[in-house]
């Protein structure tokens, strides 16, 4: 069949969730065997979100091939197991950007740009990019932002065209929308959907499907109500409950036959539909309904945002899972550790993740509990920045530099025990220094990393740094007990450091937390769980 088109727009208000939706009927049409991608599109004006500051949009996900995206990004990999790509991402600064490029290419020949029909014509045809380089039944494509947003109204324009050029068989519009409580009246609000389903027909598309966000259970009858104010059939108004975990809504919608709804609303008969295969999902989460035990992980980081480290969280709560525990993430503030406060901050933790992040703030309070971790043989994870701070404490506090540190944080340290590559140093624009997507590495066989990878001795793994592990000093480290066990083959860069004398001692240069999924959690974030829970276990 030909390639169908699902977007997915949102209203009202932000962060409802059209990424968990997005995935969550993705997954239910890979369930049933179709061959799917998602794609998000983002009207901010910045090429990508890879210098965005945590606070504004969450983690930066970074995909194999090295883009630098959205964390809803995450979600999708996360749901479906599937790799994205440079072509799952697309913002309005890149779009703009390759218009412009043309423009001054002469591929318009001398025509004016204009919003329409050049940047409305390059967002249909990313769209539509990834049907064109691999076979696929669905392209899921979730439209960032909000319906009324200034920036996202050329966005608009570019699906309704496709909806009346491909047709209903091939286009379909699903719309995502809140419905408030107010206490006060004890009465749940239609009104706001009503006024946004009547903004996105001002713009010229009507939703196929309407996606009620709520905290409280909807009434058939407020559904109906919603249905005949929207122009849209009953058994497509769904709602979406707060539950548990973003890992039951897939088996929500499916309740609900979100998936049978759309399939029919796209032509594809009701014999021929089939029931999604979701028995590895139900596992999962039959697993998590069964995990009683909670083991408490300390997350040491400086943006005390839960979106800024949403893939360690979510990686962690995988493993746990599986290992029958509840993960209770603490964080801990590296800015406010000092050596006064360290033993109470990481009073009754089974372990720590030291997190990755860029820039001076905070780096000392990461030092001091990769210190404290270590001389107390507390489980430690450090991540991409997280592993330099274990490096850079070791060289302090060990091998005797005191005054080792990154050339990030002190151009002028005589102790560089964490620098650029030279070949870096004279690249002046700020994303071209990053070492960003999937790299081979050669991990030392019977060094515990290995183990954890069940004896593999080659791996790749992603990463989105500037900095590395100085090679210079490398024999120094091993002899002093920190042994280097992981390296790229081809540059002989430093991946992995471990402290074998140590229970779980490990820091890795790149993102581990970027490729584990529901389905198949990271073997790292495992052996690290397992050994937090023999460690609470002995105590």
């Amino acid at each position: 069949m030909k390639t169908k088109f699902i977007f997915i727009t949102g209203g009202v208000a932000s962060s409802l969730g059209k990424g968990i939706i997005s995935a969550s009927l993705g997954k239910l049409l890979q369930a049933m065997g179709y061959r799917i991608t998602i794609q998000k599109f983002d009207p901010y004006i910045n090429i990508d979100p890879g210098t965005l500051n945590p606070y504004e949009h969450g983690e930066c996900y970074v995909t194999a091939d090295g883009t630098e995206t959205d964390l809803d990004l995450g979600h999708y990999e996360r749901f479906t197991g599937i790799e994205m790509t440079r072509d799952n991402s697309v913002t309005t600064g890149r779009i703009y950007l390759s218009v412009i490029e043309k423009e001054r290419r002469g591929d318009y020949l001398g025509k004016t740009i204009q919003v329409v029909p050049h940047i409305t014509d390059e967002i249909k045809r990313r769209i539509m990019l990834n049907a064109t380089k691999q076979p696929l039944d669905f392209v899921i494509t979730e439209i960032g932002g909000t319906i009324g947003d200034i920036e996202s109204q050329p966005f608009l324009e570019a699906i309704r065209q496709l909806r009346w050029e491909l047709g209903a068989h091939r286009a379909l519009n699903v719309h995502l929308t809140y419905v408030p409580y107010l206490a006060a009246a004890d009465e749940l609000k239609t009104k706001p959907t009503q006024t946004s389903v009547k903004q996105l027909q001002g713009f010229g598309i009507q939703p196929d499907v309407l996606i009620l966000r709520t905290e409280h259970h909807l009434s058939d009858d407020l559904r109906t109500k919603v249905a005949h104010f929207c122009n849209v059939e009953t058994d497509a108004v769904i709602q979406s409950q707060d539950l548990p975990s973003i890992y039951e809504v897939p088996v929500n919608m499916h309740a609900q036959k979100l998936d049978e709804v759309i399939l029919r609303k796209m032509g594809i008969k009701a014999g021929k539909i089939e029931t999604p295969d979701l028995t590895s999902w139900l596992h999962f989460l039959d697993c998590r309904k069964r995990a009683n035990a909670v083991l408490h992980i300390g997350l040491v980081g400086k943006y005390d945002l839960q979106d800024a480290y949403k893939s360690i969280r979510e990686s962690l709560d995988h493993a746990g899972t599986y290992k029958g525990y509840k993960v209770q993430i603490h964080f801990i503030n590296s800015e406010h550790i000092t050596r006064d406060t360290i033993e109470q901050s990481l009073s009754g933790l089974a372990g720590i993740v030291i997190c990755p992040g860029f820039g001076q703030r905070g780096i000392e309070g990461k030092i001091i509990a990769a210190e404290y971790a270590r001389t107390h043989d507390i489980p430690t994870f450090g991540i991409c920045l997280g592993m330099q701070m274990m490096v850079i404490e070791f060289a302090r506090n060990v091998i005797g530099y005191k005054d080792a540190n990154s050339s990030e944080m002190d151009e002028s340290t005589p102790h560089n025990v964490i620098d650029m590559m030279e070949e870096q140093k004279t690249i002046t624009r700020l994303g071209g220094t990053m070492r960003l997507g999937a790299y081979e590495c050669a991990l030392t066989q019977g060094s515990r990393t290995a183990q954890a990878y069940q004896g593999k001795t080659a791996i790749k793994e992603r990463h989105r740094h500037r900095y590395e592990f100085n090679n210079f000093y490398k024999e120094e480290f091993e002899r002093h007990g920190m042994k280097c066990v992981g390296t790229n083959p081809n540059t002989g860069l430093v991946e992995i450091v471990e402290i074998p004398a140590l229970r779980w001692y490990i820091g890795t240069q790149f993102h581990p937390e970027y490729s584990s999924t529901v389905l198949n959690p990271h073997p790292l974030f495992l052996d690290f769980i397992a050994t937090c829970i023999q460690t609470t276990e002995t105590l």
